[in-house]
């Protein structure tokens, strides 16, 4: 994308009291010239109830009318960094070149840095409180780091508590129009930015000790547990290992789909992000096993009764 200076289409200094004002009114151009490429992606915890996704939305696309809007989920459970955090980094990769907004920030109103970071394909803008970290590291880390201090790129606003709209909005607009990253406020060390809390499994003599990651809507649970580390216990793919779940053990067998499951069988599946999942064949793993994201799984090798399937 265009980092030229060109600072036409932002907003003026916060003495105007309607921040409509400050946005802009006709066509954003640079030099004359639209960039009709850029996309813009949006993460949050808002969900859908109310009009903060609209709004932020409407903010962009008063700079840059031209972008195209990806929602990628405003479904991200209140105030939970973590759960924000990995599900960026699973999709920043799949995500067209362009920017990405992400909004999960229990901080709003408090010295918590609003960043921009750019990275070789994209700009990723939200609060640095351990949110950007892991997807900026899953595309190759960041080039530069802004932190968001210029005001002179706010809209004026009551209150301090709706950043999304106020502060990031309008620096993705006037990134999406042409202007310069530089512009949005002070360059930061990328080394400085807060590390995402994401937990790693354990390797203990007698098993793996991990947790769930994420569970999806059909509530499969995704452990932080590579495949790898299973069959360097001599686990593969067909046999029957122990789960130990709140201390109550279980059989599950590692499959290669869900309608691999027989009936009220519990399996393994690598899934779409190659880690281990648990999983029935249409009910829900979480609801079953009484799971949630955070839980502990504790995951041991195979069973010496069980042999691994035939292959063919």
């Amino acid at each position: 994308m265009s980092t030229r200076t060109s600072r036409r289409s932002t907003p003026k200094p916060a003495e105007d009291s309607n921040p409509r004002r400050l946005l802009p009114t006709g066509p954003a151009t640079v030099d004359g010239v639209r960039d009709a490429s850029t996309t813009f992606s949006f993460l949050s915890d808002y969900g859908l109830a109310d009009e903060f996704v609209g709004v932020c939305k409407g903010v962009v696309l008063s700079f840059a009318p031209q972008v195209r809007v990806l929602d990628i989920t405003h479904e991200i459970p209140a105030h939970d960094v973590r759960a924000g955090a990995l599900t960026l980094v699973r999709a920043v990769q799949y995500l067209p070149p362009g920017l990405v907004m992400a909004v999960v920030d229990p901080g709003v109103g408090t010295d918590r840095r609003l960043v921009a970071a750019q990275t070789a394909e994209h700009v990723l803008l939200g609060p640095d409180n351990g949110l950007l970290a892991p997807a900026v590291g899953m595309v190759g880390g960041a080039t530069t780091v802004v932190s968001l201090t210029n005001t002179d790129f706010h809209l004026p606003a009551p209150g301090a508590t709706f950043a999304g709209r106020d502060v990031l909005a309008p620096a993705a607009g006037h990134l999406a129009s042409g202007g310069a990253l530089a512009e949005l406020g002070e360059v930061v060390d990328p080394a400085s930015l807060v590390p995402g809390l994401v937990s790693l499994p354990q390797n203990e003599d007698d098993r793996i000790s991990g947790e769930v990651w994420w569970i999806d809507r059909f509530g499969n649970c995704q452990l932080n547990i590579d495949p790898d580390e299973l069959r360097s216990r001599g686990a593969q793919p067909g046999a029957s290992v122990e789960i130990l779940i709140g201390g109550t053990p279980r059989m599950a067998r590692w499959v290669a789909t869900y309608a691999d499951a027989r009936p009220s069988e519990l399996v393994l599946v690598v899934d779409s992000y190659g880690l281990l999942s648990l999983a029935f064949d249409r009910r829900s793993a979480a609801e079953e096993l009484g799971l949630r994201a955070g839980s502990g799984v504790g995951v041991s090798g195979p069973s010496s009764e069980v042999q691994p399937m035939a292959t063919t």
